[in-house]
């Protein structure tokens, strides 16, 4: 099964890629990397499409290593993320061609369902209660929230954290302790600032507190681990199982966020969990909104032992006419589509009436001016 083309649909803020093969099969993966999406395309279309033409689809991990290896520069979000398209549209064709779900192909189901959680937010407690009760309403069983303090360029973190406490409090005095919170920071924090923050906010049980400090630096997180007790999840910013390697081993998180958008697919997200499982470490993969990597996640964590939960907010209605059919939902949990593949097709005629939009990421400041991370 030979690649004959390869396809880049840059849509809006998302990437989406299809492999054809002489077989008449055809495979879809995301490359998604909100803001810097046509980079991406521009490795694939000018770096990657001339490699795999005329490549035997069928030797997914030999490619996977060729073009993370073989290329000599390796590892950074960018080429991860379009290695991670051609990925998932490799284990799309391979699913297809023995006519199974990916899952059968990556061991088979480990669970029948999949615990998903939801962001909630508002200005004041008031709101971020509603906004809640409104998402629990609708069948979730696990909330995500995030600290406030910033006018939406200025972050103030002795702010944040008192704006955190309020919030949170309120809020589980609202919901009671049946739902799951998890609480995420986004990186905004220094280790100090962070250490104050998960330990006033402990006394309302978060799940996990997601990305209290940026990812790079395994010895701030045992900083981190000495004075706390939270659980602590992070991940997302971090692109293949190397870098992930030190957090897991040294015990310095308990929740994975892995995104396998932009760590190079399936292939380098079931290593990553199974690096993890031998440290009790839970997946809590993080999610771009696009339906590919949706589907795709959705197969990795139904055939791994250790998925705790996935993030997932309903797409906007239109993404449902480019990427079908749309994720189901129910009771809290993603269900599993059992047809071969990743079971998502792209229309590319719905994909072309959402060209792309060039959305640069917020760029937050201290209150004196300075750069701080979003």
């Amino acid at each position: 099964m030979k690649i004959t083309a390869v396809k880049v649909f840059p849509v809006e803020d998302w990437l989406f890629v299809k492999l054809e093969t002489d077989e008449g099969l055809h495979g879809v993966g995301e490359a998604s990397l909100s803001g810097r999406n046509m980079a991406v395309a521009e490795a694939l279309c000018t770096h990657l499409r001339p490699f795999l033409l005329g490549k035997d689809a069928t030797r997914i991990e030999h490619l996977w290593q060729d073009i993370f290896r073989g290329t000599f520069w390796r590892g950074g979000p960018v080429l991860q993320s379009a290695l991670a398209g051609i990925d998932m549209a490799l284990w799309d064709l391979n699913g297809k061609a023995l006519g199974v779900p990916v899952y059968r192909l990556l061991g088979g189901l480990c669970r029948d369902r999949v615990l998903y959680y939801r962001h909630v937010g508002g200005e004041s407690p008031e709101a971020l209660v509603a906004h809640a009760h409104q998402v629990l309403a609708e069948g979730c069983r696990v909330l995500r929230i995030s600290p406030t303090g910033d006018n939406g360029s200025v972050f103030n973190a002795s702010e944040a954290t008192r704006n955190s406490i309020r919030h949170f409090e309120a809020l589980r005095k609202s919901v009671g302790d049946g739902p799951e919170v998890i609480f995420e920071v986004h990186t905004r924090m220094t280790p100090v600032q962070a250490i104050t923050l998960c330990n006033a906010i402990q006394p309302f049980r978060p799940y996990f507190v997601e990305d209290p400090i940026r990812s790079e630096n395994p010895a701030s997180f045992a900083l981190l681990r000495q004075h706390t007790s939270v659980p602590i999840g992070t991940g997302e910013q971090l692109t293949h199982k190397w870098v992930f390697r030190e957090l897991i081993e040294r015990d310095l998180i308990d929740y994975l966020r892995v995104d396998i958008t932009h760590c190079g697919g399936i292939t380098e997200g079931k290593k990553i969990a199974a690096m993890g499982e031998a440290h009790y470490q839970e997946l809590a993969l993080h999610y771009t909104l696009g339906g590919v990597a949706t589907a795709a996640m959705l197969h990795l964590n139904l055939a791994v032992p250790n998925c705790g939960v996935q993030e997932f907010n309903p797409p906007p209605d239109w993404m449902n006419e480019v990427i079908t059919p749309p994720q189901r939902v129910k009771d809290g949990y993603l269900l599993p589509n059992h047809a071969p593949g990743l079971g998502v097709d792209i229309d590319e005629a719905a994909a072309a009436a959402h060209p792309h939009v060039h959305r640069e990421l917020p760029h937050l400041r201290r209150p004196d001016g300075s750069v701080n991370d979003w």
